[in-house]
């Protein structure tokens, strides 16, 4: 008899929570119509970590949620036996798309239980891990300011966006990238798990998530009117690293110096971090469960698959 495969929701993500009081009973049907039991847990977005850690070890987990519920798992799922498969029940499921999981809830279960494992880079700053990336400077201000507002989530992103560049100010940054000292005066400092693209049809997208390495990007020092103007170029593809960047590479791990402690967005979740503060990527750290099959050429794992095996 096959063993019931654990399947760990955050009940409060934003399709799921969307889902109402059908949830249970929706993920449940779509995973007997995949051909396997399940045993569901409907947790709290705080309770997500303690339920993956307490099912470290079985063959596959399955993690339900956002970008953030699923680096909580991840984080303790890293080198593990265990395979992380997601359901796309966040807001953006950046991850999700990342891996080509569709986002329709049936066919995501039927990959969670026929798709291929493979192993993935994970992203690490101090002891905080991270599947997409790490933010710094004026993205935590945004976070911070669109979560405190009561309202329509696009509407809060609105006005926290207004308001961070109405008062936008460039922060000091003195880093060690692998091991060479840089310092940097720039809004925001990213730090993507691969290499991101800015390339025209690919923002955004990494072409492997197996390099090894770390994006660096260092946007460079402007007024408001020009880092709206740059944000509306990245958008399209038409960013230029000499021009809208004063850092942009790919390294194996940075170091951001200094004392006390920094605020950082570690797939859009606040964390307070203790300085100096290490990031490295993890290689092949971590299991999930893709598609077996290419679903378009511009799937950027399945791209980067291909080139594995």
């Amino acid at each position: 008899m096959a063993r019931k495969i654990p399947v760990l929701i955050n009940r409060s993500g934003g399709t799921a929570a969307a889902m109402g009081d059908s949830l249970a009973e929706l993920v449940t049907e779509a995973f007997a119509a995949a051909g396997r039991d399940i045993t569901l847990e409907l947790l709290d977005g705080g309770e997500i970590a303690e339920a993956a850690r307490r099912h470290a070890g079985a063959p596959l987990i399955v993690v339900g949620g956002g970008d953030g519920t699923i680096a909580a798992a991840a984080a303790e799922l890293v080198h593990t036996v265990s395979a992380l498969a997601v359901l796309p029940l966040g807001t953006r499921n950046h991850f999700a798309r990342q891996l080509a999981v569709p986002q329709d809830l049936a066919a995501a279960a039927r990959l969670a239980v026929s798709g291929q494992r493979r192993r993935i880079d994970i992203g690490k700053a101090g002891d905080r891990v991270f599947v997409n990336n790490a933010s710094f400077g004026i993205y935590t201000r945004f976070v911070r300011l669109r979560e405190s507002r009561r309202l329509p989530k696009w509407i809060a992103a609105a006005r926290a966006a207004w308001h961070i560049l109405r008062r936008m100010r460039a922060q000091r940054f003195v880093l060690r990238l692998d091991g060479e000292r840089q310092e940097l005066v720039t809004p925001l400092l990213f730090v993507g798990n691969n290499e991101y693209s800015i390339a025209l049809g690919r923002l955004g997208r990494r072409e492997s998530m197996r390099d090894g390495r770390l994006s660096v990007c260092a946007v460079s020092a402007q007024m408001p009117l020009r880092l709206l103007a740059f944000a509306t170029r990245a958008m399209v593809g038409l960013a230029r690293p000499e021009r809208d960047f004063e850092e942009f590479a790919t390294v194996r791990d940075l170091v951001i110096e200094g004392e006390g402690h920094i605020e950082g967005a570690f797939d859009g979740e606040l964390a307070l971090m203790p300085l100096p503060l290490k990031l490295r990527s993890l290689p092949a750290a971590l299991g999930v469960v893709t598609p077996r099959e290419a679903l378009s050429q511009t799937s950027a794992l399945v791209t980067a698959a291909s080139r594995m095996h």
